[in-house]
This record gives structure tokens, sequence and C-alpha cells, in this order.
């Protein structure tokens, strides 16, 4: 098993809201009307999307084990430290010193399990302490 993190950054506590406009209509696959142009609300995206702030941090990942739950490398992780996993939780563990993105599995019959979500990558059998470092709570997908 290789890292599949690359690096680890915080909201800074003085971060200012940057509110961005939430359209009213639902996007249509078809033709769109002149009058779907209403905005509805502002959205701050730090409200939406974090929590717990001060346990809240993002990550970068590589590697394509978690493709098939759309995480694929580059991608950001927002993860929650103050959630306790659960099980099918995707979550961020510490595995031999070494971190990955896996999603837990807590009522394997053989014990816990890390699910790889690829056919490429092996799922990863827990033979004593689990460190689970945090619970993923939203991925950031840039196309």
């Amino acid at each position: 098993m290789t890292n599949e993190i690359i690096e680890i950054k915080r909201l800074s506590p003085s971060a200012k809201p940057v509110l961005i406009p939430l359209y009213g209509n639902k996007v249509r696959a078809g033709f769109a009307s002149p009058a779907d142009d209403f905005i509805e609300e502002y959205l701050d995206l730090n409200k939406l999307l974090i929590k717990h702030q001060e346990a809240t941090f993002f990550v970068r990942v590589v590697g394509r084990s978690m493709v098939n739950v759309g995480i694929y490398p580059n991608d950001i992780l927002i993860v929650d430290r103050s959630l306790e996993a659960s099980n099918r939780d995707i979550i961020i563990a510490v595995v031999d010193g070494e971190t990955t993105v896996k999603r837990l599995i807590t009522n394997h019959p053989n014990g816990i399990l890390l699910k790889a979500e690829s056919k490429h990558h092996k799922d990863i059998p827990v033979h004593g302490e689990l460190h689970v470092w945090g619970v993923v709570t939203a991925t950031i997908h840039q196309y």
C-alpha cells in the first residue's frame, strides 16, 4: 500500500465567506427558459460544507482506489475529525504508518475491513488496532 494522501490543509479561522448565487430553477437537460435566472439565495460554501471548522481539514487524493464512488486523483476531500466513524463511512485511516482513504466496513464476517472502491485495488483487512484519522464528508472534484 502506498500513501493516498499528498497534502493536508486546514481552513483558516479568519476565512471570510464567499457568497455564490444559487439559482431557483433546476438545470434542465433540454433548452433553458430565459425566465430561469431567478436567484433563490446566496450560498456560503463554508456553511454548506463545513460543520465543525476547528476539526475540518482538506485532503488532496492520489491513487485510484476509490473511483467507483467518485473520488479521483487530485480531488480534495473535506474531512471532519470530530465525527465518529460508522459502518460504510468513507474514512481517512492510518494503516502501518501510511494514510489511505477507504470505506469502513465494520460488519464483515472476518472483522473490520477497509474496502477499496475499485476492482483494481485490494481491500485491507484490519488485524489489530485501526486509527481513523477522520470521516470524509464531501469531495471537491474539478473537471
